[in-house]
């Protein structure tokens, strides 16, 4: 789920039809109530909100499987458009078969693609991977770098997934994650109005903590997953909700 509202330097769609409808309509039904709020006020709502995301996802992490930054890289990649749950399905085989970076960059175009069919757009992936490996190796003496500009001359990785990364991999906050959840929450929480990835990190990383950064990204996600649905946000359930202005649950 990562890779729903993805990095468009991967090539792949930002979403199908079907889901954009889906999620209009949802936006339309539970769009975010406008509130006077001064900085100050809403920054001290954000704290708040940490806060208590931390009591409710105190082990919140990255659900993707991974034993390595590489490994990890891989499996975002492959989240595009793609679940959580059937890329920690397929990666295994593909890591047993191509355990190490030079490995993936030497692997044929085909192969790879066959390796990586069933996490959707294949063919894209599958260069992605490879090229990705070809620069690691001839670029960075087949260690991932661990600075943000260095990962974004690769292939296939753009701010999110070199924020994935570097975060969840290196413990380094480079910024906000930004998937489907993360932007669909940043609205109705009423933190900003924006709607592109780029836009709405740069307000996060402007209300959140530095040392908050890295956490909150995969909390939100949990938070998203488990009670905020594009559909049937579960508002009567959720802690956030008396300081939610999108809330439709009795206060």
């Amino acid at each position: 789920m990562l890779g729903e509202q993805h990095d468009r330097k991967n090539g792949f769609p930002m979403a199908k039809a079907t889901a954009r409808r889906s999620t209009k309509s949802a936006a339309k039904k539970f769009k975010a109530r406008s509130q006077r709020e001064s900085k100050a006020t809403r920054r001290e709502r954000v704290d708040e909100i940490v806060r208590r995301l931390h009591e409710l996802y105190p082990e919140a992490d990255c659900a993707l499987s991974y034993s390595s930054p590489w490994e990890l890289l891989v499996a975002t990649i492959l989240s595009a458009q793609c679940t959580d749950e059937r890329v920690n399905k397929e990666t295994p085989a593909l890591f047993a078969r191509y355990p190490t970076i030079e490995a993936m960059a030497s692997a044929g175009q085909e192969e790879m693609e066959e390796m990586v069919r069933r996490t959707g757009f294949f063919r894209n992936k599958a260069r992605a991977i490879r090229e990705a490996a070809a620069a690691t190796v001839v670029d960075f003496g087949g260690e991932l770098p661990r600075d943000l500009e260095q990962l974004l001359t690769l292939r296939g990785v753009a701010r999110k997934t070199a924020n994935v990364v570097l975060g969840t991999a290196f413990g380094i906050p480079s910024g906000v994650v930004v998937d489907t959840h993360i932007g669909r929450l940043s609205q109705r929480l009423g933190l900003t109005k924006e709607a592109s990835p780029e836009k709405i990190e740069k307000v996060l990383m402007e209300l959140i903590d530095r040392d908050e950064w890295i956490f909150t990204g995969h909390a939100i996600i949990w938070h998203g997953r488990k009670v905020c649905d594009a559909r049937k946000p579960l508002c009567s359930e959720c802690r956030l909700s008396d300081i939610c202005p999108s809330s439709i649950a009795e206060k």
